[in-house]
């Protein structure tokens, strides 16, 4: 087969003709990089029967992808920058269609674990990869275009991996739902071979290992603290990981400040364009996850759908992403990145808000308006700060760039279901006993307490009971579901109200469109090539 894409991107005298199907390409492979994260929620209740997983072993099969996948994206974007993003892109997606082939044969929960370790690492080398040619191969005029079509892939990628698992487990085991990943990955192999062109960094120097490897600890440590310890209790490994979190985080500053050639440039965190479109991106997807995670349960154990109903049911999401997405590329140009990424956020808080009035009576009406909203603040938000993160990058350090918007995203999304998980827990868990109180056997009791799904098999085991009747297992159901929706409600309050205040951030560190010329003397220096080139446009700047 003759490969079509073999002279680098800088080379080029022109844009790359091919753009737009190398485009494809990487949204391609981030499609399965993010479904993976979302496509385990619905096969999460088959895993738990077949494997017997406690509710820590399922937290560390869904969080054994997360935590290679956050902590790793800075080193390997690197990585890709100085030797090549193609090739980084590659071996990427080898590697996480490794790990999907051995999660798909194992039987046992430690190995399951492994294999999303496997998969999060071939993740955490694709994510990087696939945003820094992006930005490689697009001249500066469509540029923009080219990232809200990589921002709406990840979002669309939020409802499509929930469809497409229940769509496999309706007549396959859960092991489908990792091997779909594989011919999906070979496609994008060869299709990154022969469409994508070669790019990597001119004059870059020597890798800053130390940096990374500090990175690796600092961001490895926050993530395992934010899981074990608002669900497992805040013992002696949590703490320390917390603390060893810190310590790395004042080590990795003092450490990139004094080398010459950091691996990142902390000192961007002053850059107001910079900080503000982080800031939105850990906020929005604390939310955007953590309301995946729970609605997505709601409408499986309580209005009792099956797999392949509830990913349909996600699909409006999606195509809100789409209308969102459509909408800020029309209007970004026009009013600028602050009003576009404020106003997603404040839909996205408003769409928790919304949650807060689901009860044990709530049908799935009351979820389609907010996951619209949510879908919608999507791609108002997301784009365009995506477009400033990576524009405050030089073309030297893309993959950097790509490395700590994805690890904004996944830490964000982590924190999110971690604290906003832990707190449907804590609230599910005390509606439940102020409602059973001393009906149900205490060992019983602590079962239905563990969660949603436990609560709904202690009943199930209740109407089997000759000695209890069918009036005492169907009020222990109506139990089960009206603890687990106050639950929801009483989450997405908290939910809403950190968001709310995270858009209130937001708001008062991103600067104005004449701010956003003032740090940008030229695109790359933290603004959007098209926020400047409007600013430069009507103030009659030529700079």
């Amino acid at each position: 087969m003759p490969f079509l894409a073999n002279t680098p991107v800088e080379k080029m005298t022109g844009p790359y003709a091919r753009r737009w199907w190398a485009l494809l390409v990487l949204c391609l492979s981030l499609l399965i990089t993010v479904m993976a994260n979302t496509s385990l929620i619905v096969a999460a209740p088959d895993m738990t029967t077949e494997l017997g997983l406690s509710s820590s072993d399922l937290q560390w099969v869904v969080d054994g992808y997360t935590v290679p996948y956050a902590a790793l994206m800075l080193v390997l974007g690197s990585i890709g920058d100085k030797y090549s993003r193609r090739g980084a892109l590659v071996l990427g997606l080898l590697i996480f269609a490794a790990g999907s082939v051995m999660g798909s044969m194992v039987d046992e929960t430690s190995l399951v674990i492994v294999a999303r370790a496997i998969m999060g690492i071939g993740a955490a080398v694709v994510m990087p990869a696939t945003l820094s040619l992006v930005v490689a191969t697009f001249p500066r005029s469509e540029r923009t275009k080219a990232i809200t079509a990589w921002a709406a892939t990840s979002g669309v990628a939020v409802a499509v991996g929930p469809l497409v698992s229940g769509w496999l487990l309706e007549d396959h085991a859960w092991g489908s739902t990792f091997l779909i990943n594989v011919p999906i990955a070979v496609l994008a192999v060869f299709g990154a071979l022969a469409l994508v062109p070669p790019s990597k960094a001119e004059g870059m120097g020597r890798i800053d290992y130390v940096g990374g490897l500090l990175s690796i600890v600092t961001v490895g440590s926050l993530i395992y603290a934010a899981i074990e310890g608002p669900h497992f209790g805040w013992g002696a490994g949590p703490v320390t990981a917390a603390v060893v979190a810190g310590a790395g985080l004042v080590a990795f500053v003092a450490w990139e400040l004094r080398h010459p050639h950091p691996m990142l440039d902390v000192r961007k965190f002053a850059l107001r364009p910079f900080s503000g479109s982080m800031l939105a991106v850990m906020f929005f997807f604390f939310g955007m996850f953590a309301v995946l995670y729970y609605s997505t349960q709601f409408l499986q154990f309580v209005l009792g759908y099956d797999a392949l109903d509830t990913g349909l049911r996600l699909l409006p999401l999606g195509g809100a992403v789409f209308l969102g997405s459509a909408l800020t590329g029309l209007f970004t140009p026009k009013l600028g990145v602050k009003p576009m990424i404020v106003t997603g956020m404040a839909i996205g808080a408003a769409g928790m808000f919304l949650l807060t009035q689901i009860d044990k009576g709530s049908t799935y009406g009351d979820f389609l308006a907010p996951l619209m909203m949510l879908g919608l603040a999507l791609g108002l938000a997301i784009s365009p700060a995506t477009d400033t993160i990576m524009g405050s990058f030089p073309e030297s350090e893309l993959g950097v760039g790509g490395g700590v918007n994805d690890t904004a995203l996944e830490l964000g999304g982590a924190l999110g279901i971690a604290v906003l998980g832990s707190l449907l827990g804590t609230a599910y868990r005390d509606e439940l006993t102020d409602l059973v109180g001393n009906r149900l056997p205490g060992e019983a009791m602590e079962t239905a307490k563990d969660s949603v799904g436990a609560g709904l098999a202690v009943a199930e085991r209740v109407a089997q009971d000759p000695a209890a009747g069918p009036q005492q297992a169907q009020a222990a159901v109506d139990a089960v579901h009206q603890a687990f929706a106050h639950g929801v409600a009483q989450t997405s309050l908290i939910g809403g109200i950190i968001m709310a205040a995270g858009t209130l951030i937001v708001l008062a560190v991103l600067p104005g469109r004449r701010g956003f010329a003032k740090q940008s003397a030229e695109p790359g220096a933290g603004t959007t090539a098209s926020e400047a080139a409007t600013v430069r446009e009507r103030t009659g700047s030529t700079h």
